[in-house]
This record gives C-alpha cells, sequence and structure tokens, in this order.
C-alpha cells in the first residue's frame, strides 16, 4: 500500500517511440512519391528503383528500431548505479553449470538479485503511472515484492518450510526497522529543524492491519501451549486448521483495505499523494525512452531472471550456510531480505532525503503490510491446495520479534512529529534481532505435519 514513486517516463517514452516510429513511416511514404513524380516525367520506372526505395525504407526503420533498443538497454542497465552488480548474474550461471562450488553459486545469485529488485521496481513505476497515484503505488508495491514471492514459492515447492517462513518473516521486519528507520535517520540527519509533520492517518491504517496480522501468527503459537496444558485440542490439527483459516480472513482484510484505500476514503492518500507525484515528476524531466509497452517487457524478462536466481539461492542456501559459517536462521531472515528490499530501501531513502516522509511511510509500511497480509496467505493457500502443510507457527522467538517489531513502529509513529532519533532507534532494534539470529546456530527440526 506504497505511495507512487513515479518519475513520469512513461509518457515521454511512449511519445519517443510513437515518434521514431512516425518519423520511419514518413520516410517511407517519401520514397514513393518520389517514384512517382520521376514515372510522372519519365513515364518510366525501373524494378531496380522500387528494390531500392523499399531496401532503404527497411534500412532506415531498422537503424531507428536499434537506436531505440540501445538507448532502452542503456536506461535499464546502465540507469542505476547498482549496475556493477549485473555481472554476477552470468557469474552465478557459469557457477552452477561449472559445479564451482554451492556456497559460490548461492553468493553470486544473492549479489545478482539486488540490482534486479531495483530494476523491477524502477520498471513498475512506469507502467503505474498509467493507473493513478494511489493504484499506480499499490501497483509499484507489489512490483517491489516480487523477489520475495519468488523465494518463497520456490521454497514451498522444495518444502523448506523454515526457509520459507524465515524469508516472509524477515521482509516485514526489514521493512519496519531497517528501511523505515534508516529513512527517518538519514532524512532527520538531513532535514534537521525542517522536518514536515507525517501523515498519521495513512500510517494509522496500515498499523492496524499489521496488527491484524500478528494476532493471526500468535494464536497458532499459543495454541501448541494450550493443548499442553489439558484442554481438548489436537496441536497439530487445530494448529494447521486455525492457520488455513486465518490465512482468508488476511485476505479478506487486505483486500478491505484497498476498498478503503482506493473507493471510499482515497481522498485521505491521494490528497498528498498528487502534489508528491507532480514535483516528482518535474525532478525526472520526463526523458524516459521506456514507454509501457516496453516496460511490461522488460519486467517480464527481469522476472524470468528473478525466476533462476531464486531458484539458486533457494536450492543452495543450507550448503552455502555450512560453508560459510554462516547460521541458516540468519540468511533466511537477515540477508535475504535485505537483497529484496534493495528498491524500497534506496527509494525511501531518497524520499526521505527530500523531506517526503508520506512516501518514504507508504513505501516501508506498505511493502509490509503487503507481505503480512496478502503474500503470506497467498503462500499458505498454495500449500493447502497442493497438500503440503504449512502454518502461521513462526515459533517462540520469531513470533516475539515480530510483536516487538509491530509494536516499536506503532509507538514510534504515535505522533505527526519525526526526527532522526526515532530512525536512530529503529534501526538499533534490528541491529539487535540480527544479533540474536546471528548467535543462535542450533536449530531444532520441527515435526512435520500432514494434511
Amino acid at each position: 500500500m506504497a505511495p507512487p514513486q513515479s518519475g513520469g517516463g512513461a509518457e515521454a517514452g511512449d511519445l519517443l517511440e510513437t515518434g521514431l516510429l512516425a518519423a520511419a513511416a514518413v520516410k517511407e511514404k517519401a520514397a514513393p512519391g518520389a517514384v512517382k513524380t520521376t514515372t510522372s516525367t519519365s513515364g518510366r520506372l525501373a524494378d531496380g528503383d522500387e528494390d531500392e526505395g523499399a531496401a532503404a525504407t527497411s534500412s532506415s526503420r531498422v537503424r531507428l528500431g536499434a537506436r531505440l533498443a540501445a538507448a532502452q538497454l542503456q536506461e535499464v542497465f546502465l540507469g542505476t548505479r547498482l549496475f556493477p552488480l549485473f555481472s554476477a548474474v552470468p557469474l552465478a550461471v557459469a557457477a552452477q553449470h561449472l559445479r564451482l562450488g554451492r556456497a559460490w553459486v548461492f553468493v553470486f545469485s544473492l549479489i545478482g538479485l539486488a540490482p534486479l529488485a531495483e530494476r523491477v521496481s524502477f520498471l513498475s513505476e512506469h507502467i503505474a503511472e498509467t493507473a493513478g497515484p494511489t493504484a499506480g503505488g499499490i501497483l509499484n508495491a507489489t512490483c517491489g515484492n516480487v523477489p520475495e514471492l519468488i523465494i518463497a514459492l520456490f521454497a514451498l515447492h522444495k518444502e523448506k518450510m523454515e526457509i520459507l517462513k524465515w524469508s516472509l518473516l524477515g521482509s516485514i521486519l526489514s521493512n519496519l526497522l531497517l528501511v523505515l528507520g534508516s529513512s527517518l535517520l538519514c532524512g532527520g540527519l538531513a532535514n534537521t529543524g525542517k522536518e514536515r509533520p507525517l501523515d498519521r492517518r495513512q500510517a494509522d491504517v496500515s498499523i492496524g492491519l499489521l496488527m491484524l496480522g500478528v494476532l493471526c501468527h500468535i494464536l497458532p503459537l499459543l495454541s501448541k501451549y494450550t493443548s499442553g496444558t489439558g484442554d481438548s485440542i489436537s496441536s497439530s490439527g487445530s494448529v494447521l486448521e486455525l492457520s488455513r483459516l486465518s490465512a482468508i480472513v488476511m485476505l479478506a482484510a487486505y483486500f478491505g483495505g484497498l476498498v478503503f484505500q482506493l473507493k471510499t476514503h482515497r481522498q485521505i492518500f491521494e490528497q498528498e499523494d498528487s502534489s508528491e507525484s507532480s514535483s516528482t515528476s518535474s525532478d525526472d524531466g520526463g526523458s524516459s525512452v521506456i514507454g509501457f509497452a516496453s516496460a511490461v517487457i522488460w519486467l517480464i524478462g527481469m522476472t524470468v531472471v528473478i525466476a533462476v536466481l531464486s531458484n539458486y539461492v533457494v536450492t543452495t542456501i543450507e550448503e552455502a550456510s555450512e560453508s560459510l559459517g554462516i547460521p541458516l536462521r540468519f540468511i533466511s531472515i537477515i540477508l535475504l531480505p535485505i537483497v529484496g528490499n534493495a528498491a524500497e530501501h534506496a527509494g525511501a531513502i531518497i524520499f526521505a532525503f527530500k523531506n517526503k516522509i508520506d512516501i518514504t511511510l507508504g513505501i516501508a509500511l506498505g511493502s509490509a503490510t503487503q507481505i503480512s497480509l496478502l503474500v503470506v496467505p497467498i503462500i499458505l493457500i498454495v500449500s493447502w491446495v497442493n497438500g503440503i502443510p504449512m502454518d502461521l507457527d513462526l515459533n517462540l522467538l520469531e513470533t516475539g520479534s515480530l510483536v516487538m517489531t509491530v509494536f516499536t513502529t506503532a509507538f514510534t509513529l504515535q505522533d505527526d512529529k519525526w526526527h532522526y532519533l526515532k530512525g536512530f532507534n529503529l534501526t538499533l532494534c534490528y541491529i539487535v534481532i540480527a544479533v540474536c539470529f546471528f548467535t543462535i546456530k542450533a536449530l531444532p527440526t520441527p515435526k512435520k505435519v500432514h494434511a
């Protein structure tokens, strides 16, 4: 439920593509006209002249197409400061096929996911511009969560439930503590004494939805301990059934929030969006060469590459953990989400530097809400359909971390004031959680529950 990060580039890209095609059409029409003039004066037209005119037209259109493709390649791959990391993508593929070691495949795949995630967010901005500010922001947040969703689906397919739950949990923790905290910290230092008041109405909606998500994770955990007090509750069956019913409730809550945001109370969310999106468009200058159709094609291609690297990550993460000496829980909860949230992290800090705190809040809270109430229940329902046992029980330590994270964020945003100290506290909370999961190396193997 993030506000838009629009740049006004899609319209410029469409105009540029239209202009190039129009120029090719004009040249195509000019050649027959010249031929007709020659025919009227001489009364004869050689077949060779027709072939030369067609060849010239075809050559001109090829040159224009090549020029447009080169411009788009330059903007997509060289238009980000992370472009040197693209070299990790072919290295990951080479390491996989040459069998250089699971650790190398994992490291290269993890590095390659960072620029791909940032470019997916960039391309989604061009697509989102046609949908309006609020709807475009939701679409942008959805595309920004593509890496997390793909990794979760591969982990589900391979029935690596711990990695699946940890990666989704880490995504929520990263958005609420690291992305939001570092944004408030950097933005507060850059705008000390000039902080604009934040709009608590947007934050309250997201926090309320996140509270519901927390409750849906707490109850399956508590139901296990209820069975140990003598109550007639089957622990394994009740947790699974409760989790599946909770997933339906979570989806209903998320789509209810969409109706609230896009229909009944859209003025709350678009009042600030319209001015911010227009100023952002003027900042970018509208010089993009990527139109709507091109952005869709590039987005599909990037998603395919992300799927390949995500498969490598899920396949090699356990052996890489042993080889590198890093706890699997730390990699899943901390490292994977940091890479997957690269786009949100960069965008949120940039807008905080510009003192546009409402957009920063929308990016961090919107992405966390979408993971909690959309991605998690969708994955659980997919597992339900495929007969794979998955519940919402994250274990005691993980659930406690999630509860404290949401409550800490809620207390941080309880008023309309913000400064660097609030961001500093959130960032320190994330560091404490990261240290906690890094020091815990032993992992008890949970019993599988069959559907």
